[in-house]
């Protein structure tokens, strides 16, 4: 059988997505007995205890098919952020929700605008759809460049992807650039603006810098604007692969029509449920990554180590004279699992997630004698 004759031609060039090594195969293939892993930003807190408490006390009914809707999980994201469920929607993971929005508005004579260093799956996104990117380069301290973006719009733009934080550099846009740019996008062929996909993963890190945007407070002037969040990071619940998003309820119908059903499990719907209200997880993982980004900037200091300062639960920090892979390899043979990111185009830099006091400390060490070697 001929695959190629048959696959279709948008999935031709497409690569498998590079996912963070878990620590179970980096103990079997090298031998280790203790690994520890600050590549893929999770919670290194773990999960809410709310949460766990609440899978626990629903594991019996797994039996049963999940709340198709997600009724009581979109409830209490209402009563959190005081929206309506009707701008609610819900995805398994900013993975998924990121592909519904590509399947329900991407033809295969659109532009997309995205930045150069930006998030992976966008891209991938894009070229499954057919769609064309244009990537336009950030600033020079690796700030989304909005106004650079604005002009890259014509009338072919249908969508732009906005991750604030961005993911890997760490840097956010501030209230001000965000309200200028949604001020001054221009009109496309459609006779709207574009969608505007702005993905807060990040949100619960960021949101203490004074000057970050809260998407919503965007929303109600911008019916093209599209809010992403999600579980994954800072409640820790990212095994169970639950985001959820914002935006009129024009769009949140039609992205309803074209999700899977029952695409967000029964688990994942109440361990969420329980996480949002989680306040003092929430302020014990700030707090952690708060004061752990201060020690490793100190750190990159003292050896003088060039880094981006983040307002998220990582780090980007240059690997020179070594590339990044060099570096990643390296730690991973000590029992340190990073993120090489190259595929973002940054041969020279690692991004790292914030860990407890003792991982970063390991890592730190390690990460110097691998630059001195």
């Amino acid at each position: 059988m001929d695959i190629l004759s048959v696959v279709r031609s948008e999935c031709l060039g497409l690569s498998s997505y590079v996912a963070g090594r878990p620590i179970s195969t980096i103990k079997r293939e090298l031998g280790l007995s203790s690994v520890i892993k600050l590549a893929s930003n999770e919670n290194p807190l773990g999960s809410s205890l709310a949460a766990i408490s609440a899978i626990r006390e629903n594991l019996r009914d797994t039996y049963l098919y999940p709340d198709a809707d997600g009724y009581e999980l979109k409830n209490a994201i209402s009563v959190k952020y005081g929206i309506s469920r009707e701008n609610i929607f819900l995805g398994a993971g900013g993975d998924e929700i990121i592909d519904m929005v590509a399947k329900l508005f991407f033809n295969s004579n659109d532009e997309v605008v995205v930045s150069k260093h930006t998030f992976v799956q966008y891209k991938r996104a894009i070229q499954l759809m057919g769609s064309k990117m244009v990537a336009v380069d950030m600033s020079s301290d690796f700030v989304h460049d909005l106004d650079s973006m604005s002009k890259f719009c014509n009338k072919n733009t249908k969508a732009i992807f906005i991750t604030n934080p961005n993911n890997p550099t760490g840097t956010y846009n501030t209230k001000a650039e965000l309200d200028r740019f949604l001020k001054n996008l221009p009109v496309n062929k459609f006779g709207i603006k574009p969608i505007v996909i702005l993905d807060e993963a990040y949100f619960e890190y960021a949101v203490d810098n004074e000057d970050y945007p809260d998407g919503l407070s965007f929303l109600k002037e911008n019916p093209n604007l599209i809010v992403l969040r999600t579980f994954s990071k800072i409640y820790g619940l990212a095994g169970l692969r639950v985001g959820y998003g914002f935006a009129s309820k024009e769009v949140v119908d039609f992205i309803n029509r074209v999700r899977l059903p029952f695409n967000v499990n029964a688990v994942a719907q109440v361990a969420a449920s329980a996480a949002i209200f989680d306040t003092e997880h929430v302020l014990k993982s700030c707090r952690l990554v708060r004061e752990e980004k201060e020690y490793l900037y100190s750190e990159f200091d003292s050896a003088k180590i060039t880094y981006l300062k983040s307002a998220s639960n990582f780090i980007l920090c240059q690997t020179l004279p070594l590339s990044g892979k060099e570096v990643f390899l390296g730690l991973i043979r000590d029992g340190i699992i990073t993120r090489s990111v190259e595929e973002y185009d940054l041969q020279f830099w690692l991004r790292v997630t914030i860990g407890k006091h003792e991982e970063n400390e390991f890592f730190i060490k390690k990460f110097r004698n691998i630059l001195k070697k």
